[in-house]
């Protein structure tokens, strides 16, 4: 059988794993990220895929990298939460580890695995919406996974939903992730407590105060029936329904998968997200509705997704 690594690059750690054909992970490794330093990231991802082929035969390394990875899946162009700025990855990972690498964006990677090892199992045609601090995105049409021209497709969390609106980290303004997002689901909860606490009476016990709510916070008291944590879900609903209805118009998908960490609370928002879904679908009446699915890999997506990459590749 044959075995990849696929590692999980982020902004704090560095998740490996040695991943099997049918995509289950036999062993990890874990090192904290040095985000400061592109070298010492490179060494830390060394490091850990040394201990795992020390243990196991492996014969490739995927690397998922949260940034721009070029057309060529060696060179990440940027990255906004490491100092990566046009870091030839590829190549310093593989003379350090003495392997075959492929680099492919996070967000990529985590689609591919849902893709053929979780909810998107059975489909061509997948787009996968992580959510979590912004919005990750990754498509696979026919098969492929779509990078665009110059390997950075699937920016989903970017596209401009409200013209001249809430400022975004990119630099624009009123990107879907502003909306749609774990940070969004957090803004529009304090909204709600600062401005009606009768409202918010679980939320408030939980934090304290609006300015000090988090998001386990809002999930925790909206299973508690807390009306200002619920009506923040209804809003974060309401907007991710509208932003994978324009998807749709686009890329005509048969599921969409929604991961990320917001993605654990989904008994609480993915059934309004169908019906409004259903209800802004250009067309509707007259065309199929793609399924809208909870993601099924958790955290492990992206190494998984990585390794096969590296192996199909």
């Amino acid at each position: 059988m044959a075995l990849t690594i696929g590692v999980d690059i982020g902004g704090t750690k560095i998740a490996s794993g040695v991943v099997t054909e049918d995509g289950r992970v036999l062993d990890r490794a874990l090192r904290p990220t040095p985000a400061d330093s592109p070298e010492l990231v490179a060494d830390a991802i060394a490091d850990a895929v040394a201990e795992l082929a020390r243990r196991h035969a492996v014969e490739a390394v995927g690397l998922g990298a949260a940034g721009f990875v070029d057309e060529t899946r060696s060179v990440v162009r940027f990255a906004p939460n490491l100092a990566w700025r046009e870091e030839p990855l590829r190549k310093k990972v593989a003379e350090l580890v003495g392997l075959p690498v492929v680099v492919e964006n996070d967000a990529n990677a985590t689609a591919w695995g849902e893709y053929r090892f979780g909810a998107g199992r059975g489909e061509s045609h997948v787009v996968c919406v992580a959510l979590g601090t912004g919005i990750g995105g990754g498509v696979v049409l026919g098969g492929e996974l779509y990078r665009g021209r110059w390997g950075m497709g699937g920016e989903l969390g970017h596209m401009q939903v409200v013209p001249e609106g809430l400022p975004c980290g990119c630099g624009n303004h009123g990107c879907w992730e502003q909306y749609a997002s774990g940070n969004a689901l957090v803004r529009r909860a304090r909204v709600n407590a600062a401005a009606d606490p009768s409202s918010a009476v679980r939320l408030l016990e939980l934090a304290g105060s609006p300015d000090a709510i988090v998001g386990q916070h809002v999930t925790d008291a909206a299973r508690d029936g807390d009306a200002a944590a619920l009506a923040a879900f209804e809003f974060l609903a309401g907007w991710l329904a509208q932003g994978l209805a324009d998807l749709a118009a686009v890329l005509d998908p048969g599921c969409f998968i929604i991961g990320g960490g917001v993605s654990g609370a989904a008994d609480l928002f993915l059934d309004q997200v169908r019906a409004d879904y259903a209800a802004r679908l250009t067309g509707r009446g007259h065309r199929p509705l793609a399924g809208i699915r909870a993601a099924e890999l958790g955290p492990a997506a992206g190494m998984v997704g990585a390794a096969d990459l590296a192996r199909v590749r």
